[in-house]
């Protein structure tokens, strides 16, 4: 919990975030949805954005999908990372991350030179506690009930863009690249 405390206490959502997950809660739709907006707002956004992670539900996309449309400025892109559920498991299960410079390792992929230290300080390494075959497959059960329909509804849109990322992190690039220079 306290490391989601120091990443989203940064701003005032953030805080209501950090706040909630603490005291064991789920965020609502209703806050995920007041921070987004507020954030599609900023300066940063005012050429275009990113979201990762964000709908997870049908809820979430539909306020979203209000929002925009109210700004003037459809969603005109989604990106669906085609993964099987296991190597999803493998890949996230294995992370490591140095906390001060995010830099990140895996134990089988791009492992440390020294166990669980990192290459460039020799500080320690941490691992999320929610990175765990237990908790990832909760996740995805989760996932497959909440926010795979999302798939159909962005399909139905014309938006969806589906990229197979159990190819090589370049190819994965190669193929997202291609359907943003459309």
């Amino acid at each position: 919990k306290q490391w989601y405390q120091r990443r989203v206490a940064i701003t005032a959502g953030g805080k209501k975030v950090a706040n909630t997950l603490s005291s064991g809660e789920l965020v609502t739709d209703s806050l995920v949805i007041e921070i987004i907006e507020a954030n599609l707002q900023s300066e940063a956004c005012k050429l275009g954005f990113m979201l990762d992670g964000f709908p997870r539900n049908l809820v979430q996309a539909e306020k979203l999908d209000e929002y925009l449309v109210g700004q003037d400025e459809p969603l005109n892109n989604v990106v669906e990372f085609k993964v099987k559920d296991d190597i999803l498991v493998e890949r996230i299960s294995g992370r490591m991350i140095h906390q001060s410079s995010g830099r990140t390792y895996h134990e089988v992929f791009a492992p440390p030179k020294v166990e669980m230290t990192d290459d460039v300080t020799g500080e320690p390494l941490m691992k999320r506690p929610d990175d765990n075959p237990t908790v990832l497959s909760r996740r995805l059960d989760i996932y497959h009930e909440q926010t795979a329909p999302l798939i159909s509804f962005y399909e139905k849109k014309g938006i969806l863009r589906s990229v197979d990322a159990m190819q090589s992190p370049e190819k994965v690039f190669e193929d997202i690249s291609v359907h943003f220079k459309q």
